[in-house]
């Protein structure tokens, strides 16, 4: 009997600190680590998410950029880092991708992190440069499929959402056009811009005010309906290739052994943002859409993402050189 009491008391003094714990949390500045170049959607929504994140805890929240790697070298650093709460990883499914594109990695997804919160989605929208002869996705594929390996397409990098969609693009329409990958979404679509590459598939958030303006030929959106955003340009299933979907997500994670309350705790605050009227109808405007899950509901959708990118990757032959 005693022993039962002693093991109830131990219980309930368990649970009181983790209580505590999360309510501490946090006493110092968090460090958001975003293993991509700046300019891209991982490290904008990244920001507003630290900023949203600072003003409700009352603390910093910082984000750092760490490209390279095709994501490894910023992540790595995470998933090296103490479990503590006070570093984070703001993820896209370029990390899902990798578990299969890049096998020999310093770490594994979903063995040296755990799951916080999902943050949003977006489409992506096949963008081409004026210089090429055609005005419609149909007309693009003609002239891809009469000089194969005779247009190039760029992407921030091995395994990102850019280069994911392009070799799904690919492996659907049957065409042969070169990967031309950079080390971050900026230069690759500086170069998409300037002409040195024909074409690159990048988020709708990002590329929709080139489109507007003339600079870039949009030949279809990467969702299963017409984005709001550019609603006059077609589906890529709907312009001539059945069946093509592909978005960009953005979560968070922690490294392994993150005490649960706070992984809590911060999953309940941030879900809480992504849902508000004021973000909601911000990232509305810019073609973003909430994504709220429970950390276990987020970490059965990284598990299902991962085993779908591992079939597109086998499908299309996709590899890091």
């Amino acid at each position: 009997m005693q022993a039962l009491v002693r093991f109830a008391i131990a219980a309930y003094a368990a649970l009181a600190s983790f209580a505590v714990l999360a309510q501490a949390y946090p006493s110092r500045p968090v460090r958001i680590i975003v293993p991509f170049a700046a300019g891209g959607p991982a490290d904008i929504y990244g920001r507003v998410l630290g900023q949203k994140l600072s003003e409700v805890l009352g603390q910093g929240f910082v984000v750092e950029d760490r490209p390279g790697g095709g994501s490894v070298i910023g992540t790595d650093a995470v998933a090296k880092s103490a479990p503590d709460g006070y570093t984070l990883l703001m993820m896209s499914n370029t990390h899902t991708t990798n578990e299969s594109l890049i096998p020999k990695k310093p770490f594994e997804l979903m063995r040296d992190f755990l799951p916080v919160a999902p943050v949003n989605y977006s489409d992506l929208v096949l963008v081409v440069h004026p210089k090429v002869p055609a005005n419609s996705l149909a007309e693009l594929l003609a002239l891809a499929n009469a000089k194969p390996k005779g247009m190039n397409y760029a992407s921030s990098g091995p395994g990102t959402p850019y280069h994911m969609a392009g070799e799904l693009f690919k492996a659907m329409a049957g065409v042969d056009i070169v990967h031309v990958p950079y080390k971050g979404s900026a230069g690759a679509r500086t170069d998409t811009l300037g002409g040195q590459v024909e074409m690159m598939f990048d988020a709708i958030t990002t590329m929709a005010p080139n489109v507007r303006a003339g600079k870039l030929k949009a030949f279809g959106t990467t969702g299963k309906l017409r984005s709001t955003v550019l609603p006059e340009v077609p589906t890529v299933a709907e312009a001539g290739v059945p069946g093509y979907e592909a978005t960009i997500w953005l979560g968070i994670m922690a490294p392994a052994g993150t005490p649960a309350s706070i992984v809590s705790r911060l999953n309940a605050e941030v879900t809480k943002i992504v849902n508000s009227a004021e973000v909601k109808e911000a990232w509305a405007k810019q073609g973003a859409v909430p994504m709220s899950m429970t950390p276990d509901e987020f970490g059965h959708y990284l598990r299902q993402d991962i085993e779908k990118w591992a079939k597109v990757v086998k499908i299309s032959g996709a590899k890091v050189d």
